[in-house]
């Protein structure tokens, strides 16, 4: 499984966009993904995940109520909307996928995506 995350950019607080990753290879086996964040200095953490078929969600708490994740099986595609976005949420975010891999499960990243919120 290939992952590519597209849609990051340069934007002013307050503003939104809209992250995609794009699934390729033997995306039968994706399980749960979700978007990881990185910014400089500091450690990688959970933006939100999104179950298989999309039943369930969780968020960070820093993130609650401004972000929704989302996934179209169909198209192999996950989003990230992102609203009323703040400097703090500035990082590279990554796209990951969980991978059934009997008798256990790998990980998979995209090569990320650069977010700038400017204040």
């Amino acid at each position: 499984v290939q992952l590519v995350e597209s849609g990051g950019g340069l934007v002013q607080a307050g503003g939104s966009l809209r992250l995609s990753c794009a699934a390729s290879g033997s995306t039968f086996s994706i399980t749960t993904m979700g978007w990881y964040r990185q910014a400089p200095g500091k450690q990688r953490e959970l933006v939100a995940a999104i179950t298989s078929r999309g039943g369930s969600t969780n968020y960070a708490d820093s993130v609650k109520g401004r972000f929704t994740i989302s996934r179209d099986n169909a198209k192999n595609m996950m989003y990230l909307q992102m609203n009323s976005l703040k400097p703090e949420d500035t990082a590279v975010y990554l796209c990951n996928a969980r991978i059934l891999n009997l008798p256990g499960y790998i990980e998979v990243w995209g090569q990320g995506t650069l977010v700038t919120v400017s204040s």
